[in-house]
């Protein structure tokens, strides 16, 4: 039987307005917006002044709310506002993926104390509904990988740069005025925002919490006309690609910018769109591919879960209550494009192997493997260093593993 929900909004910016535009072209959906938490009072609504507030206690202390909807751009208080609402009783759901990602173990357990459904696919993927479906498809199959663009404004950026032939500036000028890019654009550039999405999803894939700092990130911020120019020579394009692979009872998990040959099924993924590519044994290479960034698509994301809810839906993580284990780890192998200038000091033992090397008056690159948790080192305190994934990762055996673990300890 579908559940009448009333629903306290903390947050109408352009995804909450998303929201409240969908929900209205959806009348199936049994669900109405009771009240609104703002912060600006002076800010012009497109809503009467009776919907909103400035005061959060008027959402959390009312009754007749059952579901609370958190789409503010502040984590801290969105944990804040979450946990407090989820202590009262009340459903939540969220597109804070900062929040989730940093949180997700603890969050885990509110879930199981108060007995309430934290529902998040709006955090992750916008339009592309990946949870669910590595919740409800995916729950028995033994996926081995997972990867795929998770972020629209950098695709939407490198999609200018690469097909057009626009400037990297000029490309993030226009995503901005399109509303794929935030004012400050960090987060996305320096690929914070595809680990944080990438951390959510190894624990509905792979059943396992790994805290986005323990996962090595690159973005595209250091993208250079040279990067360009020796990926176009390669027949490829750069894609910012968030990685998870399994290999053993082990999971990898990175966010770099990646060489996409013409065959892989991401070269074609272009502007604000994101991609998932899943490996499975037994359904094995699946690919979803939906909008990524904008109100409508992460709007529509939100009301998916909303809509669940009517249905007492929430998620089971059934992958962290399965027998078999995985553990999360850096010690894998990659092979990488590492461009840097005349001033860098590049540390040429740390690869096991080198495959191509070039150096000129003002810059050089190497393309070689080298372990995720050499990458590290190798970038520490080296601004101008641009690296690029080439090659698939290789896990290591478990004689490197206790050898890089003694090294690392």
């Amino acid at each position: 039987m579908r559940k009448n929900l009333k629903l306290g909004l903390f947050g109408y910016g352009t995804v909450g307005q998303g929201l409240y535009d969908v929900l209205q072209k959806t009348p199936g959906i049994q669900a109405e917006i009771k009240r609104i938490c703002i912060k600006d009072p002076e800010k012009k609504r497109t809503l009467p002044a009776s919907y909103f507030t400035l005061h959060a206690a008027d959402l959390l202390n009312d009754p007749e709310i059952n579901v609370v909807v958190e789409l503010i751009d502040d984590a801290e208080a969105a944990y804040d506002l979450v946990t407090a609402a989820m202590r009262k009783g009340k459903a939540v759901v969220t597109a804070n993926k900062k929040m989730v990602a940093e949180h997700l173990e603890e969050l885990y357990r509110l879930q199981q104390i108060y007995g309430v459904p934290l529902l998040y696919e709006g955090a992750v993927c916008a339009s592309i509904p990946i949870l669910r479906n590595l919740e409800e498809y995916y729950d028995n199959d033994l996926l081995t990988a997972v990867e795929g663009i998770f972020n629209g404004s950098t695709n939407y950026i490198l999609t200018k740069v690469f097909d057009e032939g626009v400037s990297f500036d000029d490309a993030l000028q226009q995503a901005q005025e399109n509303g794929f890019a935030e004012t400050d654009p960090s987060l996305d550039l320096e690929g914070w925002d595809p680990k944080y999405k990438l951390s959510i999803i190894l624990a509905h894939a792979f059943g396992v919490f790994v805290p986005p700092d323990q996962i090595f990130h690159s973005g595209i911020e250091k993208l250079s006309d040279f990067d360009v120019k020796i990926a176009k020579e390669k027949g490829c394009k750069i894609k910012l690609v968030a990685n998870c692979k399994k290999i053993g009872d082990t999971v990898y998990g990175w966010v770099m910018p990646q060489f996409v040959k013409p065959d892989s099924d991401l070269f074609r993924v272009n502007n604000e769109y994101n991609a998932v590519i899943l490996e499975g044994a037994f359904s094995e290479r699946q690919f979803m591919v939906g909008k990524g960034a904008g109100g409508y698509p992460t709007g529509s994301a939100v009301l998916s879960d909303i809509s669940a809810l009517t249905y007492d839906y929430r998620y089971e993580y059934k992958k962290l209550n399965q027998e078999s284990r995985v553990e999360s780890s850096n010690s894998g192998m990659l092979e990488v494009y590492v461009r840097y200038s005349k001033n860098n000091t590049i540390e040429f033992a740390l690869f096991e192997s080198i495959a191509e090397k070039f150096e000129s008056a003002e810059t050089g690159y190497v393309v070689g493997r080298i372990a995720l948790a050499e990458i590290r080192k190798l970038c520490a305190g080296q601004p101008e260093i641009n690296i690029v994934q080439v090659g698939p990762l290789e896990g290591l055996n478990s004689l490197d593993k206790l050898e890089l673990a003694a090294e690392y300890t």
